[in-house]
């Protein structure tokens, strides 16, 4: 997962961790998946894990992108937080620029710290092929889709998982793409139905790409992801977004 191996994750191709380590900062952290996989890491040497889920700062890896040859989709720190407090704003910058060098690949950046992201969203140059999320567990953190609609990010998305309970008319206006999974592993919350299809309801009525990407618990692949007797893999690109982002202008993937 540290040198951005091929992801397991069904909403992308490939992560890349510049920031490993992270902290808790609402309910939907409780059980956090990435925690977990820092104590594995750790124990099995890997350099970046030396101080497991301590936040730490990867200058060494910044580069891995460009070194990808093949367009992909790349999550930007699956193990971490690009926006956690303690990322100094210069580290965030170095991110972004290499995001634009490497400008053949679409980049997914998620955050649960929503107030940073617009503190920071004035100085921070977006390119076309980034796209900016949201976590949002519950209700009570539905503030920080609020949030994201106030950048100038291309690509905007939702991720509701783990989705904790019901968010009824959400506002998705301005919102491209969202993600609905349920908790997985260890001590996972349930998730309810009605709950997915509020969300998925909203989607519809707003136009807005929904993928579906698990029932969680702790067996999720048996839950698996069908919804309604079918997958849903929806994605945020039309014909004039996908030539927007994939090539940009100017901009040719490497052969």
């Amino acid at each position: 997962m540290i040198v951005g191996a091929n992801s397991a994750i069904e909403w992308t191709d490939a992560t890349w961790n510049p920031v490993t380590g992270c902290t808790k900062v609402s309910p939907g952290c409780a059980h956090c998946y990435a925690e977990r996989m820092a104590v594995r890491l750790k124990g099995m040497g890997v350099p970046a894990y030396a101080r497991g889920f301590e936040l730490a700062v990867h200058d060494e890896l910044l580069p891995l992108p460009l070194s990808w040859r093949r367009p992909r989709r790349v999550f930007v720190n699956s193990m971490s937080d690009l926006f956690h407090e303690r990322v100094p704003a210069r580290f965030i910058y170095r991110v972004f620029e290499v995001m634009h060098q490497a400008g053949w690949h679409q980049y997914q950046v998620l955050t649960k710290r929503a107030d940073r992201l617009s503190q920071l969203n004035a100085d921070l140059d977006w390119p076309a092929n980034v796209w900016m999320g949201v976590t949002v567990e519950s209700s009570e953190y539905s503030w920080r889709i609020d949030r994201l609609r106030q950048t100038q990010a291309a690509v905007k998305f939702v991720s509701f998982e783990p989705l904790l309970g019901p968010i009824p008319a959400v506002d998705l206006s301005g919102i491209d793409w969202v993600v609905v999974g349920g908790e997985s592993g260890p001590g996972a919350r349930p998730m309810r139905a009605e709950w997915v299809d509020d969300i998925l309801r909203e989607c519809q009525a707003t136009g807005v790409a929904f993928f579906f990407k698990q029932w969680g618990g702790r067996n999720k692949k048996k839950a698996g992801r069908l919804l309604h007797g079918r997958t849903w893999d929806e994605m945020p690109l039309d014909s004039r977004t996908a030539n927007r982002v994939l090539a940009g202008p100017g901009v040719a993937a490497p052969g």
